[in-house]
């Protein structure tokens, strides 16, 4: 673990005010590099993620997904409504270098404590909100929830075989890419601020990151007349790509396939049917059942073995027991482990290395309302 005295954010306060995922996601990782974050949190209730659970595994009474994306933190419980507790805001405002929030679009606002008034208060605050569609849009006022803005996103079209329905990304994507820009867009308001002396307001969305996650595809629709790519009916993977770009059974699991050489990729799997005539997107239903059909007959680790010699792009599909059991993810230091309470947990770190060490913000997800009214942390 590096010596977080030496991290690129120490010493950076941060109030945040977001909960669940997109908005905490982007405080994490700024609590990764040192930033102290502190969580305002509602009395007696909290961060809907201490008790929305994403599975029935709990850590020290409370939910995994809180623990994961609150890891170093700290947490105030206070009314927002109260006077007295307001006033505790604003003097954390005083001395706070960031403001995060992830409110539906005007509830930050009403409440009193949106980027206007915040930043005519501390104008060197770097205020940053993420919302499901934006501001100010016939979309602003929908459910900012992230299974329903892949919907809207296409992304949910596009995944799957032409003959399926629709099919969701099994992870919220949208929540964990919002965060990541936002996080991105406090830290680039930083450098100005450090040139300039003034904050700024930095906003995404939902709908905005999970699109920039399809610019590829996207700027080759809006510039190829808005066609609609046909996806793979057989073994598919991508709508704009030719055969043999596909996932493939094994005689005992399954494996891609990159782009390759067919003529190259025929003779190393011992296809004997000829490719004369084929087009490799048009035909590559066609092209993938004849790949099928052979990969088909031998393990997973025989083709791999043979298309590896033969310079060509494959991998097995694993799953999280044989990712974890590879010992990938402990070479590179991504599990961590920390303790709360009397129970220790494991924990994913950041995905950064800094100066050859992986930082990661110190100590577990905060208790409720555990740490008093400063920034005055235990550890200083």
């Amino acid at each position: 673990m590096p010596d977080m005295r030496d991290a690129p954010l120490k010493g950076l306060k941060i109030l945040d005010f977001s909960q669940f995922l997109a908005g905490p996601y982007a405080t994490l990782r700024l609590a990764d590099l040192g930033a102290d974050v502190i969580k305002i949190e509602r009395s007696g209730k909290g961060d809907l993620s201490r008790y929305l659970y994403v599975s029935d595994v709990l850590i020290d009474g409370e939910s995994t997904i809180f623990h994961a994306i609150n890891r170093g933190k700290r947490s105030l419980a206070l009314d927002l409504k109260s006077e007295a507790d307001r006033q505790k805001v604003w003097e954390l405002i005083d001395e706070a270098d960031v403001v995060v929030q992830n409110f539906r679009p005007g509830v930050i606002e009403r409440l009193g404590f949106g980027p206007k008034d915040v930043r005519e208060r501390n104008p060197r605050i770097v205020y940053g909100s993420v919302s499901g569609y934006g501001t100010d849009n016939d979309w602003s006022a929908l459910p900012g929830q992230d299974l329903l803005a892949q919907a809207r996103s296409g992304v949910m079209w596009l995944t799957g075989a032409e003959q399926h329905g629709p099919v969701a990304i099994g992870l919220p994507v949208a929540d964990v890419l919002a965060g990541a820009a936002l996080a991105q867009g406090i830290l680039a308001l930083l450098v100005r601020r450090g040139i300039t002396g003034e904050g700024g307001v930095v906003e995404t969305s939902l709908i905005e990151a999970i699109t920039d996650l399809q610019f590829e595809l996207l700027s080759t629709f809006l510039n190829d007349g808005r066609q609609t790519p046909t996806r793979p009916r057989n073994n598919p993977a991508h709508a704009y790509l030719a055969a043999p770009y596909g996932v493939y059974q094994t005689a005992d699991g399954y494996m891609a396939i990159a782009m390759n050489d067919l003529q190259a990729l025929f003779r190393c799997l011992g296809i004997s049917a000829s490719l004369e005539g084929l087009d490799p997107f048009e035909d590559r239903d066609v092209i993938a059942r004849l790949l099928a059909e052979q990969v088909a007959t031998q393990p997973t680790q025989a083709w791999l073995d043979k298309m590896d010699d033969a310079d060509l792009w494959a991998a097995p599909v694993m799953d999280w027991h044989q990712l974890v059991n590879s010992g990938i993810l402990q070479e590179l230091g991504m599990i961590g482990e920390t303790r709360r309470g009397d129970e220790s947990f494991n924990t994913l770190l950041s995905p950064l290395r800094i100066d050859g060490s992986r930082p990661a913000a110190q100590g577990p997800a905060p208790y409720l309302g555990e740490e008093p009214l400063s920034w005055t942390s235990p550890a200083d």
